[in-house]
């Protein structure tokens, strides 16, 4: 059961001594914390499970911190991540920050530091309610496009898609991303490190570029596009 302040951690190393003591720690604090032996079964837990703050170590066999980063930023982008390395790995942990972790912390870890670090990136009163589930594929390309410069009308041209249904795309990022304005959703994009979507779009590129970019994209969405003919009838 998760405690009465309702913050639940997870927390991802493949060192079971480490494990059981980061999980001591925070469980003296008063915090939840679910301990996951790799990234994998991390991943896979978050893909049914929200939580509140997720701390990595840096270096692991099978994915590093870095890619974890990444692929939890596309799963669920809101949510912050706490980077645990030891001495020499400082550039890889700056890595890190800027794929999207909100810090990272140095071992050996202090108690009071560590657990001071864990409750200052907690959102105040647990999850927050303004902000949605994941970005779907269709989503994600939108914002994308939208980062690249494109107007509406533009991505819905580009992506072969009635006007009506890239406006409900952009409004349901909007909402999930916790953005009120184009300002910030760019803000909140960087600030979560989803701001390479926008790196690969096709505003300035070559016509060449361009014309390979539009075709990825259409092909990707051709199977949302007959989803939405067969809803419209």
């Amino acid at each position: 059961m998760k405690n009465s302040n309702g913050r639940h951690i997870f927390f991802v190393d493949d060192e079971p001594n480490i494990r059981q003591v980061i999980a001591e720690i925070l469980k003296q604090s008063g915090l939840h914390v679910s301990c996951f032996p790799c990234p994998a079964e991390c991943l896979e837990r978050l893909r049914t499970q929200g939580c509140d703050l997720l701390i990595s170590e840096l270096r692991m066999p099978e994915m590093d911190g870095v890619d974890l980063v990444r692929f939890v930023k596309r799963l669920t982008p809101w949510m912050p991540v706490l980077i645990v390395t030891g001495y020499g790995d400082i550039p890889t942990a700056v890595e890190a920050i800027k794929a999207g972790a909100a810090d990272f912390i140095e071992k050996p870890l202090d108690k009071k530091s560590f657990v001071r670090k864990v409750k200052s990136l907690l959102p105040e009163n647990g999850n927050d309610k303004q902000l949605g589930e994941p970005l779907t594929q269709s989503e994600e390309m939108v914002l994308k496009l939208v980062l690249g410069g494109k107007s509406n009308k533009e991505i819905a041209n580009l992506l072969n898609r009635s006007k009506r249904t890239i406006e409900v795309h952009r409004a349901h990022v909007m909402h999930k991303l916790g953005a009120e304005s184009l300002v910030d959703l760019v803000t909140r994009v960087v600030a979560m490190g989803l701001a390479d979507l926008g790196a690969n779009g096709d505003a300035g590129a070559s016509p060449a570029l361009a014309n390979d970019n539009r075709k990825k994209d259409v092909e990707k969405t051709q199977m949302d596009r007959e989803n939405e003919r067969r809803i419209q009838g």
